[in-house]
């Protein structure tokens, strides 16, 4: 197996999250590479059993012996578990318990395993809301929200012990990742290009709720899974642990990536879809330039995905699976 010059020795990863839309596609994605993977989830999955290379594990958080089980034997930990910024914002204890809480105990459970290294995918959020300006990992994080504040303190899970020595911790601050979910029951559709996309093909038309000028930092899910993958191979290598910023290091606004998705709708499925956003408040958004120079800087080549790429897989992902006619029960 080849990435790019060199060779890859088959590891063996822990996707943790493995039903969600972050961790399905990573785990998809390091089988079709090759790679053992075990799917760690609360409950089990029945579509995924068929994935070559693949094993899933049911995970109870309260009962650490099966965070133990699905440890042993493993490289490295993908840890893309938890709970989103809506459900946060309406139950910040559980928020706590399910960003750090849990991490806490996967990490611990890790180092036991012997694990080399433990991935956690938190988010660019933990910096500001909105995001705006020139930010890199030594932005002070300041976002109060519960959604920012348990994921930063499940990333000071992960960095205590990669500063201990005891397990190589890496921490992804990831922007707007998009693309098509494993399956259409994912929770994804409230992240706005998949609503943008989703909108386009059910209804025919785009609504913003805003007027959509201000920046967001957009990354094809398929440029994640590809960084997530160079991190997990490199295991064997030197200790690359810490914080590190991944997003597309590029900022558009909405209302471009809203039109983008009306350009490709209709190249892809021949249509146009009517684009309405809000009136405008007058305001001028803040620039935005999320960094990321440290990522650059260690030389994993990530074939970056042409946004067009991941738009159009996600449009006829939706028109398969959303529109009448289409098999719904896929």
């Amino acid at each position: 197996m080849h990435h790019g010059l060199y060779s890859v020795k088959i590891m063996k990863v822990l996707v943790v999250g493995g039903a969600g839309f972050l961790g399905g596609r990573i785990a998809d994605y390091l089988c079709q590479l090759g790679h053992k993977v075990r799917i760690g989830s609360r409950q089990s999955i029945n579509n995924l059993s068929e994935t070559p290379n693949s094993e899933v594990v049911v995970l109870n958080w309260d009962e650490p012996s099966t965070l133990s089980r699905a440890c042993q034997g493993i490289d490295t930990v993908i840890h893309a578990a938890g709970m989103n910024a809506q459900d946060c914002a309406a139950d910040p204890a559980g928020a706590f318990l399910s960003n750090t809480v849990n991490t806490a105990r996967l990490v611990s459970e890790s180092m036991k395993a012997s694990v080399q290294r433990f991935i956690y995918l938190s988010t660019a959020h933990v910096y500001a809301s909105p995001l705006e300006g020139v930010i890199n990992e030594n932005t002070c994080p300041r976002n109060l929200h519960p959604y920012a504040t348990s994921h930063l303190a499940g990333e000071y899970a992960v960095l205590r012990e990669h500063e201990l020595g005891t397990i190589d911790g890496v921490v992804f601050r990831l922007t707007n990742a998009f693309g098509a979910p494993i399956d259409k029951e994912v929770n994804c559709w409230t992240l706005l290009v998949n609503d943008l996309c989703r909108q386009a093909v059910e209804r025919k038309k785009i609504i913003l709720r805003t007027d959509g000028l201000q920046f967001r930092d957009f990354i094809p899910i398929s440029d994640v899974c590809q960084t997530l993958a160079l991190f997990a191979e490199q295991v064997s290598t030197k200790k690359i642990g810490g914080i590190y910023n991944l997003g597309s290091g590029f900022s558009q606004s909405v209302l471009d990536m809203a039109t983008l998705v009306q350009a490709r709708c209709s190249e892809v499925l021949d249509f146009a879809p009517s684009l309405m956003a809000a009136q405008s408040s007058g305001q001028r958004p803040s620039a935005l330039t999320y960094q990321i120079e440290k990522l650059s800087k260690l030389g994993l080549n990530v074939e970056q995905e042409n946004a067009a790429v991941e738009i159009d897989r996600l449009l006829l992902f939706c028109k398969n699976q959303f529109t009448e006619g289409s098999n719904r029960h896929g």
